[in-house]
C-alpha cells in the first residue's frame, strides 16, 4: 500500500484512507490524546447513564458514581489495548478489525454495523443537542432560534469539520477544551451556591445508604456503552507517537473525562430527579456570564462527540466500500448524517434504536476484545498486516457463530438481567470454546 502525499496547504484535508499511514505523521503524545477524549466524553448522552443510577436504581450520588466509573473503566481499558494496531501499523480500526473476523466479515458486517452506529449517534447528538442550544439561547440571550434550520446546520459545520479529518479534531480540541473546563466549573458553581428542589450540596455529597444490586447492574450498563469504541478507537491512534502515548492517552483522557461527566450527571440527577445538568444549572442561574459559560460548554461539547462520531463512521464506510477512497466516503457518511438530524423520532424512540444496534454492537466487540487480546496475545504483526486484503481471509466461522448466539441472548434476557454485559461475557466464552474445538479437530487431522 502506497502512502499519499500530504498537502502544504497550512489547512490540510486527511487523504489516507485505508493504507498505512506514514511514521512521518505520527506525531502526536499522549497528553494530546487525553485532551482530545476528555473533550469528547463531556456531552449530554454521556450524562444520560450516571443519571438513570439515581433515578431508576435508587443509588445514592457518591455510589451511582462509583458503580458507573467502575463500569466505564474496564471497557476503556480495552478501548485502549485495541489502540494498538491503529498505533503500531498506521492503519485505521475497520482495517483492522478485518484480522479478528475476516476480510468479508468486516467489510459486510463490523463495518455497516459500526456505520449506521456512528451516524445514528450523530443524529441523536444533533438533535438533543439542537434542543439544548435552542433553550439556551433563548435563556442566555432572549433570542428564539428554529429548531430544524439549526440542526442542520450545526450537523453541516460537524460533518465539515468531520471530512477535515485528524487534524481538525487536534485543533478543535485546543479552542474547546478550555471552554469544555470553564463550563464545567461554572455548572459545579451554580450548583455550590443554590440549592435546587431544596436539596443542598452537603447532603449530597456523601456516602450515606447501601450500594444494592442496581451498583452492578448500572455498572455493567456503563461498560456495555463505552465498550463498542473498541471498533473505532485506532482511528485516531494511527497518528500516535507510539503504542504507549495512544494507549496512555485514550486510557486517561476516557477515564478523567467520564469521571467528571458521572459527577454531574449523577448530581443532577440526585438534586433535581432529571438528567441533563446543562438545562438544569442554566435554570438555576441570572448571571450573564455563567450562562454563556454553560451554553458555549453544551454547544462544544456536542460538536466535539459528533466529530468524533462523523470521523470514524467515514472509516467504516470505506472499510465496506474501499473504491471510495476517504474524501468520497466522509463526504457521503457527513450527507447522511445531516439528512438524519432533521428527524427528532431518532431521540423520541432511542430506547428501541439502541436495544436493536446493541444486539449486534455487544456480541462484535466481544469478539474483537477476545480475538485481540486473548487468542493474538495483544500483537499485530506484519504478517497479520499482509492478510487484511487477501481474499482468502474471507469470514472468522467460529466468531460469527459465537456473535449469533450472543445477539439471540441479548434481545432474549429481560432488561433487568444486564443482557449486554451478559451477551458480552457469553460470546467470549464461547467464541474460546469455539476456537479451542476447532484447533483439537485440526491437530487430529
Amino acid at each position: 500500500m502506497s502512502s499519499l502525499q500530504k498537502s502544504s496547504n497550512p489547512i490540510q484535508i486527511e487523504r489516507y484512507g485505508l493504507e498505512s499511514v506514514p511514521k512521518t505523521s505520527r506525531t502526536t503524545r499522549w497528553y494530546e490524546y487525553a485532551m482530545i477524549q476528555m473533550a469528547v466524553s463531556v456531552n449530554a448522552g454521556n450524562f444520560l447513564v450516571p443519571a438513570l443510577a439515581v433515578l431508576e436504581g435508587g443509588l445514592s450520588f457518591t455510589w451511582a458514581v462509583l458503580a458507573t466509573v467502575f463500569g466505564a473503566t474496564i471497557a476503556f481499558l480495552f478501548v485502549s489495548f485495541l489502540s494498538f494496531p491503529g498505533a503500531r501499523r498506521g492503519i485505521p480500526s475497520q482495517y483492522a478489525v478485518r484480522a479478528f473476523v475476516g476480510v468479508k466479515g468486516a467489510q459486510y458486517f463490523a463495518s455497516p454495523v459500526r456505520t449506521i452506529t456512528s451516524l445514528y449517534w450523530f443524529s441523536v447528538q444533533t438533535i438533543g443537542g439542537t434542543y439544548m442550544v435552542v433553550e439556551l439561547m433563548k435563556r442566555a440571550f432572549s433570542i428564539s432560534i428554529p429548531f430544524l434550520p439549526t440542526s442542520l446546520f450545526l450537523a453541516t459545520v460537524m460533518a465539515l469539520l468531520a471530512l477535515v479529518g485528524f487534524d481538525a479534531v487536534k485543533k478543535v480540541t485546543k479552542y474547546f477544551l478550555p471552554l469544555l473546563f470553564a463550563g464545567g466549573v461554572a455548572m459545579f458553581l451554580v450548583y455550590f451556591t443554590t440549592s435546587v428542589n431544596g436539596n443542598h450540596y452537603s447532603s449530597i455529597l456523601s456516602l450515606k445508604g447501601e450500594p444494592n444490586a442496581s451498583f452492578f447492574f448500572f455498572a455493567s450498563l456503563a461498560f456495555v456503552q463505552y465498550v463498542s469504541g473498541v471498533s473505532s478507537s485506532s482511528d485516531m491512534a494511527r497518528y500516535a507517537k507510539s503504542p504507549q502515548h495512544a494507549f496512555w492517552g485514550i486510557f486517561s483522557g476516557n477515564t478523567l473525562g467520564f469521571t467528571l461527566t458521572a459527577i454531574l450527571g449523577a448530581y443532577t440527577a440526585s438534586v433535581a430527579g432529571t438528567w441533563n445538568p446543562f438545562l438544569i444549572t442554566s435554570q438555576q442561574t441570572e448571571s450573564p456570564l455563567l450562562l454563556v459559560l454553560i451554553f458555549a460548554s453544551a454547544l462544544c461539547s456536542m460538536i466535539m462527540i459528533n466529530i468524533s462520531n462523523a470521523y470514524t463512521g467515514g472509516y467504516s464506510l470505506l472499510n465496506t466500500f474501499p473504491c471510495l477512497g476517504r474524501i468520497k466516503s466522509a463526504i457521503l457518511l457527513g450527507c447522511a448524517a445531516i439528512a438524519l438530524s432533521a428527524f427528532p423520532a431518532f431521540v423520541d424512540e432511542a430506547e428501541s434504536f439502541i436495544s436493536l444496534l446493541g444486539s449486534l454492537v455487544i456480541p462484535l466487540s466481544a469478539i474483537i476484545v477476545t480475538d485481540f487480546i486473548i487468542i493474538k496475545k495483544g500483537s499485530f504483526t506484519s504478517n497479520m498486516l499482509d492478510t487484511l486484503s487477501e481474499k482468502t481471509n474471507t469470514l472468522n466461522r467460529p466468531g460469527f457463530l459465537a456473535i449469533l448466539v450472543g445477539v439471540l441472548v441479548y434481545l432474549q434476557l429481560p432488561s433487568n438481567y444486564s443482557p449486554g454485559f451478559l451477551s458480552f461475557l457469553l460470546t467470549g466464552v464461547l467464541y474460546l470454546s469455539f476456537k479451542w474445538f476447532q484447533r483439537e479437530k485440526i491437530q487430529r487431522l
